[in-house]
């Protein structure tokens, strides 16, 4: 496929903007914004010249879009999915992919059985510190693993949750710190530690009123490797508290902390980040989005949606396909078995 990609945007949220900006930046065209509050569309749409649904199903009949990107409140995300692929649009979805592993799965198969790809949103792979601890893992730096550490303490208001009906709930939101917040901590500590294979939980609501789900979770989880490691989310903390994966090896430990690779030591040496920093993430990236949802840095988003175009292109896999977005959504999952059961959930 040659020339620019064409993108149709479903749901001009919060997240939304962020999204806009990294189709830009990789030279992609916002050509079409769906919403079913036409007042959100219009305001997006107007900043880039595109034009304005409030029916998605509308904007998917159009033939000159190449790709949708689904940015609606998690529980529509399948069926919106499914329909775009239909059209055979290739597809960017939002994290979580959808609340269950059955629309997941639904999801996977209908962009396999239409022929277009599909990439689920988990930007933070894409941040140099990843790739680099991810290598060093490989690699055997950090000799073998033995802890790892996934801690997401954010802040979210009252407010935050009064500002959609959906928000807070288990039919659309699909759960709380652990699914919208802290999904991408886990996703990483899965990523660089391998597979989860059981875990224990807690959850509780105790920060927020009018809300069904968590906004306080904690759980104990056991890797395939052998290694253990922990999970840690709310959005209760004090606004400023930063993302964090520890990662502990017998020859090493290395921290990331709002995206940065902060602590990187071995039995042999000890220094800071070697590699370029990424353009852009100083003092953003996560610390931002600790207590705004809408402080998110572009630059993370632009590598996949670069990614995806590339993919595109290139007719292969993006390098967070259906499958790799399963995962997270995989363990979050069962931790909330485990949690509301009191029992400890094996995955196999």
């Amino acid at each position: 496929m040659r020339g620019k990609l064409r993108f149709g945007l479903i749901g001009c949220g919060v997240i939304s903007g962020t999204h806009v900006a990294a189709i830009q930046r990789v030279g992609g065209e916002l050509a079409a914004c769906a919403d079913v509050v036409p007042e959100r569309a219009r305001t997006l749409a107007n900043a880039w010249g595109a034009d304005v649904y409030d029916d998605y199903r509308e904007m998917l009949r159009r033939g000159d879009i190449d790709v949708v990107t689904i940015c609606t409140p998690s529980g529509m995300h399948a069926d919106m999915a499914v329909e775009a692929s239909r059209r055979k649009k290739h597809v960017i979805v939002e994290k979580p992919m959808d609340i269950t592993l059955a629309k997941a799965d639904r999801m996977i198969e209908a962009c396999r059985e239409n022929g277009v790809k599909l990439a689920v949103i988990s930007q933070h792979r894409f941040d140099p510190s990843t790739v680099y601890l991810r290598q060093a893992v490989a690699e055997g730096r950090l000799g073998t693993l033995a802890l790892g550490d996934a801690s997401v303490k954010w802040f979210r208001s009252q407010a935050y949750y009064d500002s959609g009906e959906w928000r807070g709930t288990w039919a659309l939101d699909g759960g709380g710190a652990l699914m919208n917040q802290a999904i991408h901590t886990v996703d990483l500590l899965q990523h660089i530690m391998g597979d989860v294979t059981s875990i224990r939980a807690n959850m509780a609501t105790v920060g927020h009123a009018r809300i069904e789900v968590e906004d306080v979770a904690t759980a104990t989880v056991k890797f395939r490797s052998g290694a253990l490691g922990t999970i840690v989310a709310t959005t209760c903390a004090y606004p400023g508290l930063s993302a964090r994966l520890e990662v502990h090896g017998s020859e090493g430990s290395a921290v990331i902390d709002s995206d940065k690779l902060v602590y990187f030591k071995t039995g042999t040496e000890q220094r800071g980040y070697e590699a370029p920093e990424a353009p852009g993430t100083d003092g953003v990236g996560n610390a931002a989005a600790a207590a705004n949802p809408g402080g998110l840095n572009v630059w993370a988003h632009e590598q996949q949606v670069r990614d995806m175009i590339e993919a595109i292109r290139e007719d292969r896999e993006p390098l967070v396909n259906g499958e790799e977005g399963r995962k997270p959504l995989r363990i979050i999952l069962a931790l909330y078995h485990a949690a509301r059961t009191g029992q400890t959930v094996e995955l196999r």
